[in-house]
């Protein structure tokens, strides 16, 4: 059927409350918990924040605009707290991480597959090779740190395979910057998909900032120094593809229908009842901020919302594995690198890119160490030199 984001009311906000108990709920266990269930948290987490930080970023900018802010940015707030609230302590921070990263892979493969402007399909794929080599280099960590598998937290979905290796996705600062999409030809998926992968890599930046420190090992430090800075990379390149000319009130009015679509994407494939209930109920908060933003769209720039959000939405994000686009993409795209906002085979990057890499890894390269030998298989390190260990014995016991 799709999404109308015009035609469905939603919750008004003056009926959107929350209790304390609305906001803690049980968290999901990484026990029992479906992969995809955990990914949807992770990014709706990252959606929300990311509405939060620009309406803070809005408010800042424009005092016409504080009252209308205030009264949404306390919803969402509190949104975002049921939301990140539903992952459980069970989680170690690498588990999460690994989590986070199948996140990036798996939510960036299906905005890549189904984007319709060739451009910023490319840059989708051009960061999620990226992003995959981040999740090996993680589970490597987690392997040698914890002696755990990070298949257990992706169940199969994702492989644990090298991808465009970290040491080389450092660049310039000005080979990160893409060309925007064009405000008034763009197409409506095009927009929300840029804002949902802007959302989820800027979580992404956040919680390794934030949880880096706290690792004693020093390896552990340096890896996610490293890729925290990719991570910064990757957002700028994303929000470069959003047309700054957008007025704020057109800005304001596509976060709040990236919720939306977000909220149905996940409502959509859910197979929990309990966080099922979840999607739908926020899915309807979204759809009356959508409402609430349009009216205001409509009374300050005297505009038609419609011309924004006309286009149905016919199809959800896809919550399914990629292991094969990611691999074919692995084939043909590994060696690309970025000139400005074109991208090009690595050996034709820019001067300043080089010198900025070369500089950074001059030292260390984390990423190569922690990584060192490994190559993933099941059961990790521990259980194969168990192994390994058990055939020695056997063999040195005479026959």
């Amino acid at each position: 059927m799709g999404l109308d984001l015009l035609r469905e009311r939603g919750t008004p906000l003056e009926r959107q409350h929350f209790t304390w108990r609305d906001l803690v709920q049980v968290p999901i266990s990484k026990l029992d918990c479906d992969a995809w269930t955990r990914v949807r948290i992770i990014l709706m987490n990252g959606i929300e924040s990311n509405a939060i930080r620009t309406s803070h970023a809005m408010a800042r900018l424009f005092r016409h605009m504080q009252e209308p802010l205030a009264l949404i940015r306390r919803v969402e707030q509190h949104q975002q707290t049921l939301v990140n609230w539903l992952l459980s302590t069970d989680h170690s921070p690498l588990e999460t991480t690994i989590g986070f990263e199948q996140t990036a892979i798996e939510v960036t493969a299906s905005l890549a597959e189904v984007e319709p402007d060739p451009y910023q399909a490319a840059i989708l794929r051009f960061g999620l090779l990226e992003d995959f080599d981040h999740l090996y280099r993680f589970a490597a960590l987690m392997d040698r740190l914890e002696g755990k598998d990070a298949n257990v937290i992706l169940q199969g979905h994702t492989d644990i395979l090298p991808g465009r290796p970290t040491t080389v996705e450092h660049r310039h600062p000005l080979d990160d910057l893409r060309q925007p999409y064009h405000r008034d030809r763009a197409e409506l998926a095009t927009k929300l998909h840029a804002l949902t992968i802007v959302g989820g890599e800027h979580q992404t930046h956040d919680y390794y900032m934030t949880i880096g420190p706290m690792f004693a090992d020093p390896t552990a430090r340096l890896l996610y120094a490293e890729i925290a800075s990719i991570e910064e990379q990757h957002v700028t390149q994303y929000e470069s593809l959003v047309d700054a000319r957008e007025s704020p009130l057109e800005k304001w009015l596509l976060h709040e229908a990236c919720e939306a679509y977000n909220y149905w994407s996940c409502l959509e494939h859910e197979d929990d009842p309990r966080i099922a209930a979840i999607w739908e109920r926020m899915l309807e908060y979204e759809l009356g901020h959508v409402h609430f933003v349009a009216r205001l769209f409509e009374d300050i720039e005297r505009r038609d919302a419609a011309e924004l959000l006309g286009d149905r939405l016919v199809a959800p994000i896809a919550y399914r594995s990629h292991r094969e686009l990611v691999r074919e993409i692995l084939r043909r795209e590994v060696g690309l690198g970025a000139a400005g906002a074109e991208l090009v085979r690595r050996e034709d990057e820019p001067e300043r890119t080089r010198v900025y890499r070369a500089r950074l890894n001059r030292i260390d390269q984390p990423s190569n160490i922690v990584a060192a030998g490994w190559t993933w298989q099941p059961g990790g390190e521990l259980a194969t030199n168990g192994v390994n260990k058990r055939t020695q014995k056997q063999k040195a016991v005479p026959s």
